[in-house]
C-alpha cells in the first residue's frame, strides 16, 4: 500500500511542480519585470502598454493586451525556469556545501539533474516561440537573454565564475536586454532610446553585486571565483557604489538636457541622488555579513522606486 501511494503518477507530478515552482524562483522575477514592464512604458508612452486601447472603449483592448500578457509570462516564469534550472543543475555539487540550499529541489533529491536539465529546455523553447507570436525581434532578444543565461552557467564558458563577466553578463540581461525586451514586445526596436539601456545595466551592476557579496562565503567554500571572491566584499561593493553614482549622474544630465528624462523631474534626480548614494554607502558597502547586505538591497530598492516613479509619471504625461 505505501508503495503504491509512493508511485502515484499524480503526486508524483504534483512533487516536480513544485519542485520547478521553487527552481524558478518567483521572488525573482521582478527583476526582470520591472526593466520590462519600464521599456513597454517607453515605447507605449503609457504606464501600462494598450491603456489607450482599452479605455473608455475597450473595442481594441483585447489586441493591445495579449502582446503585454505573453510578455509577462515570457519574461517571468518562462525565462526565469529555463535560466534557473540549468544553473542549479550544474552548481549541484557546491550547492550541497552551502547550508543555505540544504532544502532545493535538486540537493534534497526532490527533482533529478535530467528533470531539471529537461524543464530548462522546454522552457527555453516555449519563451522563444511565445515570443515570436509577438514579433520576431522580441523573440531574438529573449533568445539572447536565454544565451546570456546559459553562458553565465554552464561550462566551458561559466561566466559565473571569471571575475566581472559575472556582473557583465547580469548587468547586460537585466539591465540591457529585458528594457528592450519590453520595448519590443510593443513596437520594432527602430527608435529605441539606447541611451536607457546604458543606464539600466550602471544600475544592475550596483544591484548585482551586493548579491555576489552576500554569497561571498559560500562561494570561496564551493570554489567559485566571484567579483566578490576576486578582490574582497569591500572593493566589490565600492564597483556597485560607482556604478550607482554614475547613474545618477547620467540621469542628472539627461533631466538638464530635457533629453528622455523631462526637465521639470530634475530637482527630483538631483535631490534623490545624495539620498540613494549614502543610503548604498551606508547599507551596503558598510554591511557586515549576507544578512544586513540582503536588507540593505531591500532598503534601496524601496528608495530607489522614488525617481523611478517620478520618472514615469511625467514621461506618460500622467503628471
Amino acid at each position: 500500500m505505501r508503495g503504491l501511494v509512493r508511485d502515484d503518477p499524480v503526486l508524483r507530478a504534483g512533487r516536480v511542480l513544485g519542485g520547478l515552482w521553487v527552481i524558478a524562483r518567483p521572488a525573482l522575477w521582478l527583476v526582470s519585470w520591472v526593466p520590462f514592464g519600464l521599456g513597454q512604458m517607453l515605447a507605449a508612452r503609457e504606464l501600462v502598454a494598450g491603456q489607450r486601447e482599452c479605455l473608455p472603449r475597450p473595442r481594441g483592448c483585447a489586441d493591445a493586451v495579449t502582446p503585454v500578457l505573453t510578455g509577462v509570462v515570457v519574461w517571468g516564469p518562462l525565462v526565469w525556469l529555463a535560466v534557473l534550472a540549468v544553473n542549479d543543475a550544474v552548481d549541484l555539487p557546491g550547492d550541497r556545501k552551502n547550508p543555505r540550499k540544504r532544502d532545493a529541489p535538486l540537493v534534497s533529491g526532490r527533482l533529478s539533474v535530467r528533470t531539471a536539465i529537461v524543464a530548462a529546455h522546454v522552457a527555453a523553447v516555449a519563451a522563444v516561440l511565445a515570443a515570436a507570436t509577438v514579433r520576431v525581434s522580441f523573440a531574438l532578444v529573449t533568445l539572447g537573454f536565454l544565451g546570456l543565461g546559459w553562458l553565465y552557467s554552464v561550462p566551458p564558458f561559466r561566466f559565473k565564475a571569471r571575475p566581472g563577466l559575472d556582473v557583465a553578463t547580469n548587468a547586460v540581461a537585466y539591465g540591457g536586454l529585458a528594457l528592450v525586451a519590453g520595448w519590443t514586445a510593443v513596437r520594432p526596436p527602430a527608435g529605441f532610446p539606447w541611451v536607457i539601456s546604458f543606464q539600466g545595466v550602471l544600475v544592475a551592476v550596483a544591484f548585482y553585486v551586493p548579491t555576489t557579496v552576500a554569497d561571498h562565503g559560500a562561494d570561496v567554500a564551493s570554489g567559485y571565483r566571484t567579483v566578490a571572491v576576486r578582490l574582497g566584499p569591500r572593493a566589490a561593493q565600492c564597483i556597485g557604489f560607482a556604478a550607482l553614482a554614475a547613474a545618477c549622474a547620467l540621469a542628472i544630465l539627461l533631466a538638464a538636457r530635457d533629453q528622455l528624462y523631462p526637465n521639470r523631474i530634475l530637482w527630483i534626480t538631483v535631490a534623490s541622488a545624495p539620498v540613494l548614494l549614502g543610503a548604498y554607502w551606508r547599507l551596503l558597502v558598510r554591511a557586515r555579513g549576507p544578512h544586513e547586505v540582503l536588507r540593505g538591497i531591500i532598503v534601496l530598492s524601496w528608495l530607489f522606486l522614488v525617481p523611478c516613479a517620478a520618472f514615469a509619471l511625467t514621461y506618460t504625461r500622467t503628471l
